[in-house]
């Protein structure tokens, strides 16, 4: 698989990498008629995998609701700068 990038974090306090499959950003638009245009978005989606790159599902399935918040604004953040 190809990913737009590789970041090195951690799931379940384990080190590993996500691959950033996907990236949208949405800036907020005052004169949107809706609201999530209105006040804008991201959206990211990503692979979780060992540190040598592998997928990791074995890993994925211990992400907390937690890591998968730190992890999609550490994107953000990473792709933004």
């Amino acid at each position: 698989m190809t990913y737009l990038t590789k970041i090195e974090t951690r799931v379940a306090g384990i080190p590993c990498i996500v691959g950033v499959t996907s990236f949208v950003s949405v800036r907020g638009n005052v004169s949107a008629d809706n609201e999530m245009d209105y006040h804008g978005y991201t959206e990211s989606e990503f692979e979780v995998c060992d540190r040598r790159g592998r997928p990791a599902p074995w890993l994925a399935r211990k992400m907390t609701s937690a890591d998968e918040s730190r992890i999609e604004s550490e994107i953000a953040e990473y792709i933004k700068h």
